[in-house]
């Protein structure tokens, strides 16, 4: 594990900020009042967990972080204040920033224990205040966690990350996978991906057309799979030949194995954590044992399953068996790589960072499944 000892976590009903260099160097201090997200900021946010009934794993959230650029940047240090009320601010909708074409040279650092170059990473360019990272702040993210991976998984194409993830992604040499969260704009969000392609479509392995939208209720499989189809005779169109397909809970799909039926490849999220009867250790066994419970109920029983998010919070609420700590976290992806050490492309660990931009959600374990803390 590469401990990072510079980044934003709102632990507490904060009003005092440290502002520090990313060498915990005090700069300045200020006092107001912090972020608490409301609903209407992060409930539909790529990543948000809702736990199916069934005693079987749900996924925790998809998406991303907000790590500390190795440049020296101010970098907020929330410290906790006695206040008995909750500040509430509204936060902006994001705005892309331009494009850098420079990268720095690779920084080789391992991003967890037991992580080679074949294994994912997912990853999202957001701050912690859920505004949208500039390129430089882009690569300096891929410079400190891209070494460990092959794949970096994106989940959306706001924040101008299509662009930006590719650029990053083409100077350390990675493949991406590129999702669409909303379904209510599929055509407008893949030209996205069209045009920063610019015709090259090298580093783009997997483009995914929704993010456990089935398993929140948000649409029903049919409507998915229409999307996805006209998503993917689009990209066809436009020179694209790689995967293309949507990403579900492993719960989900296994009581809608059309979501995967027909598809070379079935994407699918699974958290050994949720199911509140394992330990971090047993987290790789858990994984196989769901992987093989979903192929006993799809067409083709030999069909590749991809795990695109998985992993072991840090810090949180304990799930019934299921306790987060950093050991623990080490365990789990230590469990999960070994797990998948004969096909590592096929796993996708929850995530390069801490997603301090999010609420702290079921048991308090958003914020905190960063393998790079």
């Amino acid at each position: 594990t590469v401990i990072d000892t510079v980044y934003a976590e709102a632990t507490a009903q904060p009003e005092v900020i440290v502002w520090v260099n990313q060498f915990g160097d005090p700069l300045s201090t200020m006092t107001e009042g912090l972020l608490e997200y409301p609903a209407s900021v992060w409930s539909t946010a790529p990543g948000s967990t809702i736990l199916p009934s069934t005693p079987e794993p749900a996924p925790a959230a998809s998406t991303s972080a907000a790590p500390v650029p190795a440049v020296v940047e101010d970098v907020p240090v929330v410290v906790p204040a006695p206040a008995s009320t909750t500040p509430v601010v509204v936060v902006a909708a994001p705005s892309p920033d331009p494009v850098a074409t420079s990268v720095a040279a690779p920084v080789q650092t391992s991003a967890s224990s037991g992580a080679s170059s074949g294994y994912g990473v997912s990853y999202s360019p957001y701050n912690a205040d859920t505004t949208c990272k500039p390129q430089t702040a882009v690569n300096d993210d891929f410079a400190a966690f891209a070494s460990g991976y092959g794949l970096i998984r994106l989940y959306g194409t706001d924040c101008n990350q299509v662009q930006t993830g590719l650029t990053a992604a083409r100077a350390y040499q990675k493949s991406l996978m590129i999702g669409i969260f909303d379904l209510s704009d599929v055509s407008g969000e893949v030209q996205t991906i069209i045009d920063a392609a610019a015709g090259n479509w090298a580093n783009i392995d997997v483009i995914t057309i929704g993010n456990e939208l089935v398993n929140n209720g948000v649409a029903s499989p049919a409507d998915v799979l229409a999307k996805v189809a006209s998503a993917k005779a689009q990209l066809v169109a436009a020179g694209y030949t790689g995967e293309v397909g949507t990403v579900d809970t492993l719960v989900a799909t296994k009581a809608n194995p059309s979501l995967c039926n027909g598809f070379a490849k079935c994407y699918v999220n699974c958290h050994p954590f949720f199911d509140g009867n394992t330990v971090a250790a047993d987290a790789g066994s858990f994984l196989q044992t769901s992987i093989s419970q979903l192929l006993a109920v799809l067409e083709d029983s030999t069909q590749d399953i991809i795990i695109t998010e998985t992993g072991w919070p840090w810090k949180g609420e304990r799930n019934g068996a299921a306790v987060p700590s950093p050991a623990n976290q080490d365990a789990a992806i230590s469990a999960i790589t070994t797990a998948f050490a004969s096909n590592p492309g096929n796993v996708i660990i929850l995530s390069a960072f801490n997603d301090v931009w999010k609420a702290p959600g079921n048991l308090g374990v958003e914020q905190f499944w960063g393998i790079n803390q």
